[in-house]
């Protein structure tokens, strides 16, 4: 007796007999409908897969194609290949460790996943207001230099996949600058787990502040490299100018945000319009153009790391001395990290004055450590400016000790939409460039 559900089932793969045994061909999956669908058409249309191991679809991104000639008649995007399962592993841990996790979704931009976790994590248990000065100052100051290596492999991919073997080259060497900086200050060059609930695992180490004015001023001069080398290039302008359009009317209708969105002129920008970390205290502008396609694209990441200098800058004027981390201390991780021979971690002066204080001492550092401190019931959402778009957050709290539900709007995730209307109509040489343009990193699609 057959299952209720066996018409949906695929039917069994047909045999053929070969002089080296039978043949069997296996069907089935989204692959075998776009095929059979393309085979009932009329035309000489072709499916064809690009990706998800490709080494212009920036990660493990599958684009299935259909191409009449050279054109593009239809783009679909097939995801899912790098899925990590991080937002339900927030589940099975405590609100501080969730960091460790939302830092390696988009592993370009770790600081940003960090700073939106926390940001909704201290909205629900109402300390935003608490949060130390210096804690916000230097978040804004990782948060731009984050902003400027995001972009720098933006340039360094794009450029390499469009033959600018150069821009990739150089964009790479300056990335690197930006990660010693990183290293220096949190011990790890990604993957960083720095920013915490009610402010920093730590404060800034001896020389960080004249490392980053120095790295400040060498980076003003390296970017008249891209200008050079791309914005003024004839060739990279010819293959970038009215390459995948997409103007405000499409970046409305499919909640596009970031670049792709101030290309069509508006200016929007969540750290203008929304202010987070104290972003109104700072003076920058928000870049724009009305090109809607690519080239504008490269234009506007190339201002934004000028303006991200601007802000590191007033960030260093900024700082002055105080805590890192919030007062309350049923809330404030007590760790005092220092770097020894097995790693980062507590440093042993700590354990031994944590130890040796009282029993009463001990036994609050070991509850707040394993078990973690417990939000109030609720839900918030938080929302900041991520070098690719709108990245918000949203938390939700049972009264424990660990997230009961998170769920991030990750701006790659929505701008992956705009695919097909970037692609459809356009040449299969443009699709590269229009990908390109999008800037998307697969970990923070799949989560």
């Amino acid at each position: 007796m057959s299952s209720p559900n066996s018409s949906t089932r695929p039917a069994p793969a047909p045999a053929r007999e070969t002089t080296e045994g039978p043949v069997y061909t296996v069907t089935g999956g989204d692959w075998d409908e776009v095929v059979a669908a393309a085979a009932r058409s009329d035309d000489e249309r072709i499916v064809v897969n690009m990706g998800p191991q490709h080494p212009s679809t920036h990660g493990v991104l599958r684009l299935i194609l259909e191409i009449d000639g050279e054109t593009v008649t239809e783009a679909r995007c097939g995801i899912g290949y790098l899925h990590t399962g991080i937002e339900k592993n927030l589940e099975y841990r405590n609100w501080t460790q969730g960091t460790t996790f939302v830092t390696r979704m988009d592993y370009l931009t770790p600081f940003f996943n960090e700073v939106a976790y926390c940001l909704g994590v201290e909205r629900l248990l109402g300390i935003e207001d608490q949060i130390p000065e210096r804690a916000s100052v230097i978040r804004v100051m990782l948060m731009e230099l984050n902003r400027i290596s995001s972009h720098l492999v933006y340039a360094a991919t794009g450029g390499m996949e469009l033959g600018a073997i150069t821009v990739m080259f150089t964009g790479f060497r300056d990335r690197e600058m930006v990660l010693d900086l990183f290293e220096l200050i949190t011990g790890l060059r990604m993957n960083h787990a720095f920013v915490r609930p009610g402010g920093l695992a730590q404060d800034l180490p001896p020389g960080a502040v004249d490392q980053v004015r120095a790295f400040v001023k060498k980076m003003r001069k390296n970017l008249a490299e891209y200008d050079k080398l791309a914005s003024g290039n004839p060739i990279f302008k010819g293959r970038t100018q009215n390459v995948g359009h997409l103007d405000l009317a499409g970046c409305m209708a499919l909640g596009i945000t970031g670049p792709i969105l101030r290309a069509t002129g508006l200016p929007h920008d969540l750290r203008k319009s929304r202010p987070y970390c104290g972003y109104e205290n700072y003076e920058f502008d928000v870049p724009t153009a009305d090109t809607c396609d690519a080239y504008g694209r490269f234009l506007i990441r190339v201002e934004e790391m000028h303006q991200s200098l601007r802000i590191v800058e007033q960030c260093l004027d900024r700082l002055r001395p105080g805590p890192v981390m919030v007062a309350d201390k049923k809330i404030a991780w007590p760790a005092q990290l220092a770097l020894g021979p097995d790693g980062l971690g507590n440093s042993l002066d700590h354990i031994k004055k944590i130890m040796g204080t009282s029993m009463e001492a001990l036994i609050h550092h070991f509850k707040l450590v394993t078990e973690g401190f417990r939000v109030p019931p609720g839900q918030a959402y938080a929302a900041i400016e991520s070098p690719k778009g709108e990245l918000g957050v949203h938390v939700v709290s049972d009264g424990g000790t660990r997230p009961y539900r998170v769920h991030f709007r990750d701006p790659s995730f929505t701008n992956l939409q705009s695919v097909a209307a970037m692609c459809e109509g356009g040449q299969v040489a443009d699709v590269i460039v229009a990908v390109a343009s999008i800037d998307p990193v697969m970990g923070g699609v799949d989560r």
